[in-house]
């Protein structure tokens, strides 16, 4: 069944280089009884309580169903404005300012941030260099984002590679110690069942010097804005998700993620246990992030040192 597998997403991505990481259906799992152990222990997904080792196969099939329509909700559960945060995300990392990049973008399946990686090199650097390795968890999104760039210019060459991995645990042998010089992670790692190993692995592959860089939906600082932002939130996404994707409760769930994810505060401590140097606890200039419409997006940074 593996090989089938492997065969099957080999020939959907043929790219520079794919090896899909895959876990030993024989290893021995830890009991429910062993101290410690993840069956013992849960997390959230959305507001519900679930065992820890069950989060992973939740999120995926609601990144399963969504695929297709993924861009599509994007569009009308924000009105196109996340294309602007995207752009501003980007564009504040500067790719090929200095140079070309190696890049890696986690929970990156549709490759709408390694296109704008690779776009932004190309324009305002004439950088045909950059690389960006294009890396999800979920196959189907990974498809979305090979069709993608089948319509560009740098389909079938060195330039992307789409990897079907896992954020929390990087194949040492595919992702080695002190990689990249970029790491990206866009609206993906509050879906992670553990963000402190998805920012370990984050510190381990980049370079000295490499930068960290997370756009994710975080607190909204103007409390009557966030009023009427919540009501739209509950109301309005998972009833879009209904009409235009036929899911509603996919939606429900990407709604109630956001608002279980840390503060901006508090995920910036994260980042600094991690190993990163980030900015002052503030946000703005200076800041270790920078909210983005009042902070219904925010974009978090650190240098690996």
């Amino acid at each position: 069944m593996q090989t089938a597998t492997r065969k099957l997403t080999r020939s959907a991505f043929p790219c520079r280089r794919v090896r899909l990481d895959h876990t030993d259906a024989n290893a021995p799992r830890p009991s429910p009884d062993t101290p410690g152990s993840s069956q013992s222990r849960t997390t959230h997904f959305g507001f519900q309580t679930v065992p820890e080792d069950l989060k992973e196969s939740l999120v995926k099939n609601v990144f399963s169903s969504v695929a297709t329509s993924y861009d599509v909700m994007n569009d009308a559960m924000s009105m196109g404005v996340h294309r602007l945060w995207k752009d501003e995300y980007v564009g504040s990392l500067k790719p090929g300012a200095k140079g070309p990049l190696r890049c890696i973008d986690l929970a990156g399946g549709t490759g709408d941030i390694a296109l704008r990686i690779l776009d932004h090199a190309r324009e305002n650097y004439a950088d045909r260099e950059t690389s960006v390795d294009v890396v999800d968890i979920n196959p189907e999104m990974l498809k979305e984002g090979y069709k993608r760039f089948k319509k560009t210019m740098y389909h079938n060459t060195p330039q992307v590679a789409f990897i079907e991995s896992n954020a929390q645990a990087l194949s040492k042998e595919q992702f080695s110690d002190n990689t990249y010089d970029l790491y990206t992670i866009a609206f993906g790692i509050r879906n992670c069942t553990s963000i402190p190993d998805v920012l370990k692995e984050a510190y381990r592959v980049l370079k000295p010097g490499g930068t960290f860089a997370c756009l994710e939906f975080s607190k909204v600082d103007n409390p009557l804005f966030g009023m009427l932002y919540d009501q739209y939130s509950f109301s309005v996404i998972p009833m879009l998700g209904s009409i235009l994707a036929g899911d509603r409760e996919s939606y429900q769930y990407l709604v109630e993620s956001i608002r279980k994810f840390p503060s901006q505060p508090e995920f910036a401590t994260m980042i600094a246990d991690a190993g990163f140097a980030i900015g002052g606890m503030h946000e703005g200039k200076g800041g270790a992030w920078t909210n983005l419409w009042n902070g219904i997006a925010c974009v978090h940074k650190g240098v690996k040192l």
